[in-house]
């Protein structure tokens, strides 16, 4: 494959999932139609498809034949913010992304399995009116994550197979804020802009136990990632910390929360299984944005800084699947993604609850389609927010929710 269509295949994917995808904090749990069909209950102990390896690479053993997956959502967001001081509304403050993934599972012999998948765990969007009068707090936010999962999985025994994988992730990063009632005169006038791209790794581990043939449970663990923007462009309109204005290097550092998640599945008889997670996300780690260049000399070498307030957060589901015939599976589940962050108006984050439907139908005996959709309903917050401390607090209110549908292919060879 040629080095620009491979750019060109990476830009595509960035372009795709450049928004949040609506889970807690900035966290992307749709990689896949089926899983969205059970709100992704059980995922770290389910066989159904090769999409299954991006929750735990363990799984690979359940698979007797090569299969390659293909999957898209669309998250349909509605998410409005009011400015409860200044009495302005902000509406469909996170654009709608489209969230592509895709999987290839081969059984190397009896006892090994190799997989490769391309999917996201992390992004986040958010992008108000350039006349918002607190667009200096505001403005538009935007951070991508593209992970190539590289996996391999060994079958210990009849009962327990272990799995490992690598985490490949490119990730961009932006930034825009503007004036807003800074500057009444030009409130849409950009303040400071940032940018920048970059390449980090981590590693995904899981173990699936088999209790017999209708009881498994999962096990798996995703580390953290340090994404280090290295020379990120940053541009201070208003030369308020750079002597001058103008755009200079600066460097940028995230580090995206290691999860763990415990997953079961149960065949209760011939049509119906049951299956459940419990997810836990490090969210503590996440404590500020801050960039910094010796160049921004008015403000002691720092750029921009904003502090976040965020704790390790549970996310619960619990999902049912129904074999209604040999050509009709048929799946509904619930979950409870718990609060990770204090709201603010970069990153509205708060209570989510789903509500999840979905089917596949086997196509052929070697191609099946699945589809799903949620329904995520968010609780309604109320938080306050500065600009800086010589500013005076706003008070503001997020509400809103999203619908995600998503379609996938699968094929056996």
């Amino acid at each position: 494959m040629s080095r620009i269509m491979k750019r060109s295949i990476l830009a595509t994917t960035i372009a795709l999932v450049s928004t949040q995808a609506y889970s807690a904090g900035f966290q992307v749990s749709e990689h896949s139609a089926s899983g969205l069909g059970r709100a992704f209950a059980g995922e770290a102990a389910m066989a159904d498809n090769a999409s299954v390896m991006a929750r735990n690479p363990a799984s690979m053993t359940q698979f007797d034949n090569m299969q390659a997956s293909g999957a898209i959502q669309a998250v349909l967001t509605d998410i409005n913010v009011t400015d409860n001081t200044l009495k302005q509304n902000a509406n469909n403050v996170a654009p709608s992304p489209l969230v592509p993934a895709g999987y290839l599972v081969a059984p190397v012999n009896d006892k090994f399995s190799a997989g490769i998948g391309l999917y996201t765990v992390y992004g986040v969007g958010t992008d108000y009116p350039d006349n918002f009068l607190t667009g200096y707090m505001a403005g538009d936010t935007n951070l991508t994550s593209v992970n190539l999962n590289p996996a391999v999985a060994y079958k210990v025994n009849e009962n327990l197979s272990l799995g490992a994988g690598l985490d490949l992730v490119y990730a961009t990063a932006e930034l825009n804020r503007h004036f807003g009632e800074l500057n009444l005169a030009n409130p849409s006038g950009k303040m400071i802009t940032m940018e920048g791209s970059t390449f980090a790794a981590g590693y995904n581990i899981g173990a699936l136990y088999e209790v017999d043939q209708d009881i498994r449970f999962g096990l798996s663990y995703r580390s953290p990632v340090q994404l280090k923007f290295k020379d990120g462009k940053f541009t201070d309109h208003a030369a308020r910390s750079v002597t001058g204005g103008g755009t200079v290097n600066a460097d940028l550092n995230i580090e995206l929360p290691a999860i763990i998640e415990f997953s079961g599945f149960q065949q209760l008889n011939k049509t119906w299984a049951l299956h459940y997670s419990v997810m836990w996300t490090d969210w503590s780690v996440f404590k500020e944005l801050k960039a910094t260049s010796p160049k921004c000399d008015k403000a002691n070498g720092v750029c921009f800084q904003k502090s976040e307030k965020y704790d390790d957060a549970i996310r619960w589901s619990m999902g049912s699947t129904y074999t209604l015939n040999n050509d009709w599976t048929l799946r509904a589940g619930f979950a409870f993604d718990e609060q990770a962050g204090k709201s603010t108006l970069s990153i509205p984050d708060t209570d989510r609850y789903w509500y999840s439907a979905g089917a596949t139908y086997q196509y052929t005996p070697k191609l099946s389609v699945d589809a799903g959709v949620s329904y995520i309903a968010s609780k309604e917050s109320h938080f306050k927010e500065r600009g800086s401390e010589q500013l005076a607090e706003r008070s503001f209110t997020a509400s809103g929710s999203a619908t995600v549908v998503g379609i996938q292919a699968n094929y056996s060879f």
